[in-house]
């Protein structure tokens, strides 16, 4: 009986290795692409951020011209603003 149960355990340990081994490939495979969705998402994003980047740009040369020293006030350099 403990032959006939051993090999049992055996046979289900190789499947469930097989299976694991062939999720990892899996996985391993397509960890470095992104689906259609992903990638038109991430283009979005981008050109977000480009857009705000414009934004603050042109805030920044209204605020030079308008308040010279805003650059130099300490409560814009506590906040991050540089």
């Amino acid at each position: 009986m403990f032959d006939d149960l051993t090999e049992v355990l055996i046979v289900f340990a190789g499947i469930a290795g097989l299976v694991a081994l062939r999720y990892l490939k899996f996985k391993s495979q397509t960890a470095g692409q992104m689906s259609a969705q992903e990638v038109s998402a991430l283009e979005h994003m981008a050109e977000t951020a480009q857009r705000l980047e414009r934004r603050v740009t042109t805030l920044e040369r209204i605020l030079d011209s308008e308040v010279p020293a805003w650059r130099d006030d300490p409560a814009n350099l506590s906040a991050g603003i540089q």
